[in-house]
């Protein structure tokens, strides 16, 4: 049975392939999910229309995504947290709280995962922080004070 993917399936296709399956496979598991629909040619051309849709939203966010990776470039952040006499934070700074204090400081939108650091940040004082999307690279200053 011919079926049209909605979303990514482990081990079977990506979303908006076209797949040959176990009719048993499609009609109890796939169509029931919401994970497929069966290939007929109406379906064929909407999936079609909705991929073209995606790929031009897709480009769209490549572009944002390379403009604010421009701007990041000149952001200061500063965070503070509770530390001891020599400068060690007690809780460390991560990535999701860079990126909520990026977002929020600069009305930049950084992605979680496009933050490279390798553990939290433990230490009172300015540290570099890596960004990296779509082979771009960029770095902002984060000023960590102690409370």
């Amino acid at each position: 049975m011919k079926i049209i993917l909605l979303k990514d399936v482990p081990k079977l296709g990506k979303r908006f392939d076209v797949k040959d399956v176990a009719e048993g496979h499609a009609l109890n598991l796939l169509i029931p999910r919401g994970l497929a629909v069966v290939a007929t040619a109406p379906a064929i051309a909407k999936i079609n229309a909705e991929k073209e849709k995606a790929r031009a939203e897709e480009k769209i966010q490549e572009e944002l995504l390379a403009k604010n990776i421009e701007m990041i470039k000149s952001i200061k952040v500063t965070l503070k947290g509770k530390a001891n006499e020599k400068g060690h934070l007690f809780a460390g700074i991560t990535k999701e709280m860079l990126a909520d204090e990026v977002t929020k400081s600069a009305r930049v939108n950084l992605d979680v995962d496009f933050i490279k650091l390798d553990k939290p940040l433990k230490e009172v004082g300015e540290h570099k922080i890596k960004v990296e999307a779509l082979g771009k690279k960029a770095e902002f200053t984060v000023v960590v004070e102690a409370e």
